[in-house]
């Protein structure tokens, strides 16, 4: 759904030591694109991911199809499912197991009442390890932006006519 409006463009290979002209989607319009209709948006609604949703669940449960899992990417600048996106509980624990073995609960930093990292002499200085860390940093990939389904067909409109 998302890649079918873009125009092709020739682009040569190289396979097997001959030159061979293939004609493939020109991706480059993309981001631009969807990002400069997203921009004009002064409002979005709030949205929690639970854990094991994909966008395209989202997607799903918001428009009622899976096919717009690209506008909620694109609306909150994430670009990588797996990096971008909040891991399960399940990966998250394998995620940090095999990062830190021995050392996941070793002390990374302290913080103090208001959050922000102090040295471990601070008085009632909380010592954050290794796997709060990384649990905090998924945790922050849970709230996303949403676009109002009333905003669909419109963003869509100005997406084909600029594709």
């Amino acid at each position: 759904m998302y890649f079918q409006n873009f125009p092709a463009i020739y682009y040569e290979y190289e396979i097997g030591g001959k030159k061979v002209l293939r004609t493939v989607t020109d991706i480059t319009q993309n981001i631009r694109v969807v990002s400069s209709i997203l921009d004009s948006i002064t409002l979005y609604d709030e949205y929690d991911i639970m854990d094991g949703e994909t966008p395209e669940i989202i997607s799903n449960k918001i428009y009622g199809s899976p096919l717009y899992h690209w506008i909620i990417m694109i609306a909150n600048q994430r670009f990588n499912y797996l990096e971008d996106w909040p891991m399960t509980t399940d990966q998250l624990e394998t995620y940090i197991k095999n990062k830190y073995g021995d050392q996941m609960y070793t002390t990374r930093y302290y913080v103090n009442s208001n959050g922000y990292i102090v040295n471990s002499t601070e008085p009632m200085a909380t010592p954050v390890s290794n796997y709060d860390h990384e649990q905090q940093l998924n945790e922050g990939k849970r709230r996303i932006k949403i676009v109002s389904p009333n905003l669909l067909n419109r963003i869509l409109i100005q997406f084909n006519d600029l594709i």
